[in-house]
């Protein structure tokens, strides 16, 4: 209990400083987005799973889900979690990988899949460049955005600041538009 105790206590200090040293209305929303019908920013980032890194190159030909949000165990960032493990079969029936990112370390993240039974990997961005590059963070942590990447790995669509409760059902949504014959 004593660790998980820390992890909620500093997230929730890391949230409250985040909001109280926030940046200008016009940088609230982290930095430049990249273009929607543009490549995706290339990364390569370790992963609590097991399998060392996990790199979007070695994903083509399947949809990519990339969600960064701020900290493991606190809870917005919980329910998101959980509500794209509930749906997880959904995401697989439509050729898509969740890979969620965040500044917590591989540990942490192995932790909290474990805690919360997550099965997808998470991916540990502990200086924040991956996060940077997506528009994605703001002072110390990765901010609740969404992207959706092709197969060919070309940015599709963008949730910015989303709401986790519904989020996993928001994705699946656009994913299915996306999807759709022309």
């Amino acid at each position: 209990m004593g660790r998980r105790f820390l992890h909620v206590l500093l997230g929730f200090c890391l949230i409250w400083l985040t909001w109280t040293l926030a940046p200008a209305p016009a940088q609230a929303m982290g930095g430049p987005q990249p273009p929607i019908g543009s490549p995706a920013p290339a990364f390569t980032l370790p992963t609590n799973s097991g399998d060392g890194e996990v790199s979007l190159a070695d994903l083509r030909n399947q949809w990519v889900v990339l969600y960064f949000y701020p900290r493991d165990f606190t809870s917005g960032c919980t329910i998101e979690a959980q509500r794209f493990q509930r749906d997880i079969a959904a995401y697989r029936a439509r050729n898509a990988q969740i890979l969620g990112v965040s500044a917590d370390s591989v540990d942490s993240h192995a932790e909290f899949c474990d805690a919360e039974g997550i099965e997808f990997p998470l991916l540990s961005d502990p200086d924040g460049q991956v996060s940077k590059a997506y528009g994605s963070w703001l002072g110390a942590a990765s901010l609740r955005h969404t992207y959706l990447i092709d197969p060919d790995g070309v940015l599709r669509a963008q949730f910015l600041g989303v709401r986790p409760v519904i989020h996993s059902q928001e994705v699946l949504a656009t994913l299915d538009d996306l999807q759709a014959p022309a």
